[in-house]
């Protein structure tokens, strides 16, 4: 074994460790999934389109894949501890994407507080999203280079190319990290282990190229990494599904080529100095967290409600990744362009 494939298989060992330390709690998310959808309780769908508006600006300010991936992971490890209002969400996945791109992006591409309030309409002032900030840091021990399914994506992208003789090219892997950040969009995916949904889009990729090499070396990547079988094929009809449903036109996917808001006149006219005006949010309780019993310490009501960016995910490139999947009958390949 090369120096290479030797040095990468180490990386993996430490992040097959690491990984359940970044996880979101299955109970906490369990509880969101259970959610009836009400102004007190926060719900499933609530949360996808939460990371849907995440996405979307993550391409409208450039950020990389990384941002948007640990962005998620800091909302999800964040609700799954506390029990969050729907009109909170908007302030905190603000918080989550400023603090994934202070780990990811120069701090020259990070833009202002002001700017972002601006661009993502979340109705809270610089102090809010400070306070909170300092609220979902501190819920989270400050760990914040976490360990992802993007980490185990890049990974186990780079031994496969370590390993095989085929073109470098074959295994897109912009096309596996927009599938990555479909699958973001739909909680039931955080329950997944990283490394196992990593490793769902890889095979899924590799039964479209009909590539027994490259079956082979992600065969010997699962034994490495103790992945049952079990387990991916469970995770692997789900991911098939998520991507084919998103490739549907049946999908509610809004308009991808830029961020469009439909306001009122009244709106329109005040929009540029209104985020100035929102009155701050009240002090947070800081009581507890979600304990063995069904609920955690929830907290005061913090702003004036929530406005979802009417705006899509994928940038026009990652829209090409999916509109060619269709629905297949179980384990069958699916159909992507790349």
């Amino acid at each position: 074994m090369s120096s290479e494939a030797l040095w990468l298989f180490k990386q993996l060992n430490l992040h097959l460790e690491l990984e359940g330390r970044f996880q979101p709690r299955e109970k906490g998310l369990s509880l969101i999934e259970g959610a009836a959808e009400n102004e007190n309780t926060l719900c499933s769908r609530q949360r996808n389109a939460k990371v849907e508006d995440l996405w979307s600006l993550t391409n409208f300010f450039g950020f990389a894949t990384e941002t948007f991936v640990l962005a998620v992971n800091f909302l999800d490890r964040f609700l799954a501890l506390m029990k969050v209002k729907p009109k909170h969400l908007s302030c905190i996945g603000v918080c989550c994407i400023q603090l994934a791109a202070h780990v990811v992006e120069e701090e020259c591409n990070i833009p202002s507080a002001h700017e972002i309030i601006r661009i993502s309409q979340c109705k809270c002032t610089v102090s809010d999203l400070k306070r909170m900030e300092k609220i979902i840091s501190e819920k989270l021990h400050f760990e914040f280079k976490a360990t992802t399914a993007l980490t185990f994506l890049h990974l186990y992208h780079t031994i496969v190319l370590c390993h095989t003789s085929e073109r470098k090219e074959v295994l897109n892997l912009d096309k596996l990290e927009a599938q990555l950040k479909a699958c973001n969009c739909r909680l039931v995916f955080s329950k997944a282990k990283p490394s196992v949904l990593a490793l769902c889009l890889l095979t899924l990729e590799v039964q479209t190229l009909k590539s027994v090499e490259l079956l082979e070396i992600l065969l010997r990547v699962q034994k490495h990494s103790k992945i049952s079988d079990s387990d991916l094929l469970y995770w692997r009809e789900l991911v098939s599904k998520c991507l084919a449903d998103y490739s549907s036109p049946e999908c509610c996917k809004p308009d991808h080529k830029k961020l469009v808001w439909i306001v009122s006149r009244r709106t329109a006219q005040n929009l540029q100095n209104s985020y100035y005006s929102v009155p701050e949010l009240p002090t947070i309780p800081e009581g507890g967290c979600f304990n063995g019993s069904e609920s955690e310490d929830s907290c005061e009501d913090m702003s004036s409600g929530e406005e979802s960016l009417s705006s899509s995910p994928p940038s026009d490139l990652e829209g090409t990744f999916f509109f060619e999947l269709k629905p297949k009958p179980k384990w069958q390949t699916i159909s992507c362009r790349s």
